[in-house]
């Protein structure tokens, strides 16, 4: 028989469970397998890849009631990618195995590979913890903006490289082909994730535009916030010359010293690089004092905050000759290759001597963010600079060479820069720049400011026998704008040349805007529909150091001159 009292007891003990349970239930709003859809269908339709970008959101394991808005399902989607992204690195691996059926330049293609989809899992994760954050009152939407853009953009672009590593020799197809689809994957969920926050923060900056117009009685047109930038340099205004170019030259105390005779504490600049510390915070400067280094220097990803100085560009020179004619791939010929974030250099020359005949032979090849050369040489034949992705800056520096000397798909602004051609081999054209955006919604594209365009001397005593272009559209939404510099008229009438055919002719972005000098004029240049001619100041303002690289940020803090407007 049960006892009346108790029943009363137990009841009354269970009751705030019940009640706490219905209030979590009323909170809780369940999210209908038709509104779950209807949200991914709908982030997704900003997307260049719809299909792929419902299919694969939809068949994740996360629940429907934890994806409630366009934030739930981007992180999804770039959960979805981190996890392609290590299915790819494995099967690379795979490939690695199989080392008998492979040629050298595979081999090595693959190495760069497994290095790229790394580094594309660091950034990945790098944005995942940033969508996590955002938005946080401590950083502007727009700075959340230009972080998430560029580390996405970088993503892609280790995607594409992976594959482009694998075109030089017929043989190479095969293998190409075996990684097509799982690179492709990434890279279209790397876009779709791309298109979906520029989708979101671009909304985002909108209401808070308006709301701020509304509160502070502003009228539209003008950006609040922004800088009143002018001609505002990296130096104090109150500043005299004198005393700028006395801070330019001031000596700094090196953590360690190079020397080839033994006179520092290591022979080689690569050992140096390998003492130096990981991780460092602050910045760790390595002397490289005046001499000929022979050998091919990598800074990797755990350097970061590293500086070189030189003794000057012409008495301090890193040199090598690896060349894709000799088994390289073009990512792995650089001398010097910068991985490692914040990386910084002055008074040095980087250099390529492989020759013309030789094809693609990277003199400086820069795949990391924030970084930063002063009064550098980059010399060599086709593809001297290799601005491979995420954000660089260049100032005072010499850039010579041939075919597609200056390329990549970075967010880089050279300034103050002298930019020459060299003679190439007959029957060759010389190429200013071969930019390689492949997604519209990339923050990225070569933006040279303040420059000088000329030829050197080799070329000069030859200069009608060889047609020199500001640039050539590697990839289909390449994107370059010469802007306030002096172009000589060793620059063909036309001022840009077709990569072949018609490809990208409708969806590149070729800008120019306040030129000088003998060639700048626009008379006779192209008429594709990606040509903008010269453009506005508004326009020409987004390629500023100060918007195109976030400059304002982060380059008063390299000790370098610059320019943040125009």
């Amino acid at each position: 028989m049960s006892h009346p009292k108790r029943k009363l007891f137990v009841t009354l003990s269970i009751l705030p469970f019940i009640v706490g349970a219905f209030l979590l239930l009323s909170l809780w709003t369940p999210v209908s397998g038709s509104e779950h859809h209807t949200l991914i269908r709908s982030s997704c339709s900003s997307t260049l890849y719809p299909d792929v970008c419902f299919s694969a959101i939809s068949s994740s394991s996360v629940p429907s009631w934890e994806m409630k808005t366009p934030k739930d399902v981007i992180r999804v989607a770039l959960e979805h990618t981190v996890l392609s992204t290590q299915h790819n690195y494995f099967n690379i691996k795979k490939k690695l195995a199989s080392r008998a059926l492979l040629t050298v330049r595979e081999r090595t293609a693959l190495h760069d590979c497994l290095n790229m989809v790394d580094q594309s899992l660091d950034e990945l994760r790098a944005t995942l913890h940033d969508l996590q954050d955002y938005p946080n009152t401590n950083r502007s939407i727009a700075q959340y903006a230009d972080d998430l853009q560029t580390l996405l953009s970088a993503a892609m672009t280790n995607q594409e490289s992976c594959l482009d590593g694998f075109s030089h020799d017929r043989g190479d197809k095969k293998v190409r082909q075996s990684l097509l689809t799982g690179q492709m994957h990434v890279f279209r969920m790397c876009s779709n994730s791309l298109a979906m926050i520029k989708n979101m923060t671009d909304t985002d900056m909108a209401e808070r535009r308006s709301i701020l117009e509304i509160k502070e009685h502003k009228l539209p047109g003008r950006e609040l916030g922004a800088e009143e930038e002018g001609n505002t340099r990296g130096w104090p205004k109150w500043l005299s010359a004198g005393n700028r170019r006395l801070l330019q030259a001031t000596t700094v105390t090196p953590d360690i010293t190079v020397a080839a005779d033994g006179s520092g504490n290591y022979r080689t600049v690569a050992a140096a690089v390998a003492a130096a510390p990981e991780g460092s915070t602050r910045r760790f400067i390595i002397r490289i004092k005046a001499g000929v280094y022979r050998e091919n220097v990598e800074i990797p990803k755990k350097k970061t905050n590293l500086m070189f100085v030189g003794d000057g560009r012409t008495t301090t020179i890193i040199t090598g000759s690896r060349n894709v004619v000799d088994g390289s791939t073009t990512f792995n010929s650089a001398t010097v290759a910068v991985v490692g974030d914040g990386f910084l250099a002055r008074d040095i020359t980087f250099q390529n001597t492989a020759g013309p005949s030789k094809h693609q032979a990277v003199a400086l090849r820069v795949n990391a963010d924030l970084c930063a050369f002063y009064r550098c040489d980059m010399l060599a034949y086709q593809d001297t600079l290799y601005v491979h992705s995420l954000r660089q800056f260049y100032v005072g520096c010499l850039i010579a060479g041939t075919v597609d000397f200056i390329f990549g798909n970075a967010a880089a602004v050279l300034q103050d820069c002298d930019i020459h051609a060299r003679r190439p081999n007959s029957g060759q054209r010389n190429m200013v720049t071969a930019q390689g955006r492949d997604d519209p919604n990339q923050n990225t594209g070569i933006s040279i400011q303040k420059c000088r365009i000329g030829a050197t001397s080799d070329l000069l005593a030859v200069k009608g026998s060889f047609e020199t272009y500001l640039g050539r559209p590697w990839k289909m939404y390449s994107r370059t704008l010469v802007m306030q510099s002096a172009i000589s008229d060793i620059i063909h009438p036309a001022g840009w040349y077709p990569w072949d055919g018609n490809f990208a002719l409708d969806t590149l972005y070729y800008a120019e805007y306040a030129n000088t000098g003998a060639g700048p004029s626009t008379a006779n240049r192209v008429t594709w529909k990606g040509y903008r001619g010269v453009i506005t100041a508004a326009e020409a303002q987004a390629f500023t150091a100060s918007q195109f690289i976030a400059g304002g940020s982060w380059l008063a803090n390299t000790g370098f001159p610059y320019s943040l407007g125009l």
